[in-house]
C-alpha cells in the first residue's frame, strides 16, 4: 500500500498541472481570458506603433518614455497622498503623472537636439538617465512612507500583467481603436515620415504636426503598457517590427506581420506565465517576443540568415558553373584556333549552333588537370564545381579524367564567354583598361551582368560587335 502511495503522489501531481495547463489553454478561467485579451491588444498596438518609429529612426523614444515615467508615477503618488490618502493608488491618477514626465522627456529631448551640437543618441541617453535616476530616488522616498509598502508601485517597474482588471482591458482596447484609426487614415502621410521627412515638408504637410502626434501615440502606448510590461515596453515596442522586417520590404505588409508578431509574442507570454505562476508576466512576454525575432532572423523569407545563406551558396554555384563553362570554350576555342575551326564558329550567329553535328564545342573532352592550369583553381574546388555542373546537366562524363560540355552547357558557356568579352571591350574602349589586366577585372563584374546591361553594352559597341554573334577574345586566350 505504502509503495502504491509513492507512485500516486507524482501521477496525482503530473494530472493536477496537465489540468492546470490545459484549463490555461483552453481559457477556462476569467482572468486568464482578460489578461490574455488585453496583452494581445497591448501587442498588436505596439507592433503598428513600433514600426513607424523604428523606420523613422526614433526606436529609443519608448525606451526615453517608459523610464521617464517613473519619476511620474511616483511624484503622482505622493500629490494624491497628500491631498487625500489613500487617492495615490488609483491608476488613473498614476499613469496621468506617468504621462507627463514621459511628455516632458520626450520634449527634452528635442529641445537638445534642436539648440545643441549634442548628438541624438546622447540627448537620449542623458534625458533617460536623468529621469530614471530621479524615479529612483523618488520611488526609495515613496517606500520609507507608511504606505510606501502597500503603495503597488514596482509593478510600473518590471509590469504585472496577472494584476489585469477588465477596466484595464477597457483602457487597452480604446488605445487600440485609436491608433488603428489613426493608422489607416494618416498611413499614407506617416509612411513618408518616416522614410523622408525633409520630402514630406516639400510636399507641404505638416510634419511638425504629424510628428507631434506619433509621439504622443508612443507616450500613449508606452504609459498605458507600464502597469503589464514595465519600462520593458521598449522591447514590445521594436522587437515586432524589427523581427517583421526580416519578412518583407513592403511597409504595409511589414505593420501587419509586426502587429501579428506582437500579439502572438504578448499571448505566447501570457499563457506562459499563467500556466507556470513564477513566470512574471511582462519579462516572459518579452522573452517570447525575442524568441519570435530569432526565428524571424534565422527564417525570413527576406532577409533571413537562412535564406541569405542558400542564395550565397546558389550565387557561389552559379558562378563557379559560368566560370567553369567558361573556361571549357576557351580551352576547346585554343584548340580549334590551331585549325582554323574557331573563326568559322564565331561566325555562326547562336541559333544555327543547335546541333552537336555543328557545334564543336559539345564534341570535345576538357580534363581537369587542364581546369586546374586554366583557372588556377585548387583542385579541390575544380572537382566540387565540376561535380554540381554535371548534377545540373551542364556537362557530361566522356572518360575518367575528361568533360564535354552538353547541348545546354554550350549555350551556357556562349552565353557566359559573350558577356565575359562585351565587358571586357568595354572597359578596352571606355574604361582604358590595358588588354592584359582586363582579364581578372571583368572577372569580377561579369556574373551581375543582366540582359539590360548587355544590351547597353551591344548598343555602345555596336560599331565593333554585331549582336548575333559572338566575338573573339581582345587578348590572347
Amino acid at each position: 500500500m505504502f509503495v502504491l502511495l509513492l507512485f500516486a503522489i507524482p501521477s496525482t501531481a503530473c494530472a493536477a498541472e496537465s489540468n492546470a495547463i490545459i484549463r490555461v489553454l483552453t481559457l477556462q478561467d476569467y482572468n486568464t481570458r482578460v489578461v490574455l485579451l488585453g496583452t494581445m491588444l497591448l501587442g498588436v498596438t505596439s507592433g503598428i506603433v513600433g514600426t513607424f518609429m523604428l523606420l523613422r529612426r526614433q526606436a529609443l523614444i519608448g525606451d526615453v518614455v517608459s523610464h521617464s515615467a517613473l519619476p511620474g508615477v511616483a511624484i503622482a503618488f505622493l500629490i494624491g497622498e497628500s491631498i487625500s490618502p489613500g487617492s495615490g493608488r488609483s491608476l488613473h491618477w498614476l499613469l496621468t503623472g506617468a504621462a507627463a514626465t514621459g511628455l516632458l522627456a520626450v520634449v527634452c529631448v528635442g529641445i537638445i537636439r534642436r539648440f545643441s551640437v549634442v548628438k541624438p543618441d546622447a540627448a537620449l541617453a542623458t534625458v533617460l538617465g536623468v529621469f530614471f535616476g530621479f524615479g529612483a530616488v523618488l520611488f526609495k522616498t515613496v517606500q520609507e512612507l507608511d504606505t510606501g509598502d502597500q503603495a503597488g508601485l514596482k509593478q510600473f517597474i518590471l509590469g504585472s500583467a496577472s494584476t489585469m482588471i477588465a477596466a484595464d482591458v477597457a483602457i487597452i482596447a480604446k488605445a487600440t481603436v485609436v491608433v488603428l484609426v489613426l493608422s489607416l487614415l494618416l498611413f499614407k502621410e506617416l509612411s513618408i515620415l518616416s522614410f523622408d521627412e525633409d520630402f514630406a515638408a516639400a510636399q507641404g504637410w505638416p510634419v511638425g504636426l504629424l510628428d507631434l502626434g506619433l509621439t504622443g501615440l508612443v507616450v500613449g502606448i508606452t504609459v498605458i503598457g507600464l502597469q503589464s510590461v514595465g519600462i520593458l515596453m521598449v522591447a514590445l515596442l521594436i522587437t515586432p517590427p524589427t523581427a517583421a522586417r526580416f519578412w518583407t520590404d513592403n511597409f504595409a505588409r511589414m505593420t501587419f506581420v509586426a502587429a501579428a508578431i506582437g500579439g502572438a509574442s504578448a499571448t505566447v507570454g501570457s499563457l506562459l506565465s499563467a500556466m507556470v505562476p513564477k513566470l512574471a508576466g511582462g519579462p516572459t512576454i518579452v522573452l517570447a517576443g525575442t524568441a519570435f525575432f530569432i526565428l524571424s532572423m534565422l527564417f525570413g523569407t527576406r532577409r533571413g540568415i537562412v535564406r541569405r545563406w542558400l542564395l550565397h551558396v546558389r550565387n557561389k554555384h552559379r558562378i563557379g558553373r559560368d566560370d567553369l563553362v567558361r573556361a571549357m570554350y576557351e580551352i576547346i576555342e585554343a584548340r580549334l584556333a590551331a585549325t582554323g575551326e574557331s573563326s568559322a564558329v564565331h561566325s555562326l550567329p547562336d541559333c544555327e549552333i543547335v546541333r552537336d553535328s555543328i557545334d564543336p564545342f559539345s564534341r570535345q573532352a576538357v580534363d581537369l588537370d587542364e581546369l586546374f592550369r586554366h583557372r588556377s583553381w585548387l583542385m579541390r574546388r575544380v572537382k566540387q564545381t565540376v561535380a554540381v555542373a554535371e548534377r545540373e546537366g551542364i556537362i557530361r562524363m566522356d572518360s575518367e579524367t575528361g568533360w564535354r560540355l552538353t547541348k545546354a552547357g554550350a549555350a551556357a558557356a556562349r552565353r557566359a564567354v559573350r558577356n565575359h568579352r562585351l565587358w571586357e571591350m568595354y572597359l578596352i574602349s571606355h574604361a582604358e583598361i590595358a588588354p592584359s589586366h582586363v582579364d581578372r577585372d571583368a572577372d569580377n563584374i561579369e556574373h551581375v551582368l543582366g540582359a539590360e546591361i548587355v544590351e547597353q553594352l551591344e548598343r555602345l559597341l555596336e560599331s565593333q560587335v554585331s549582336p548575333a554573334h559572338l566575338p573573339p577574345s581582345p587578348h590572347p586566350v
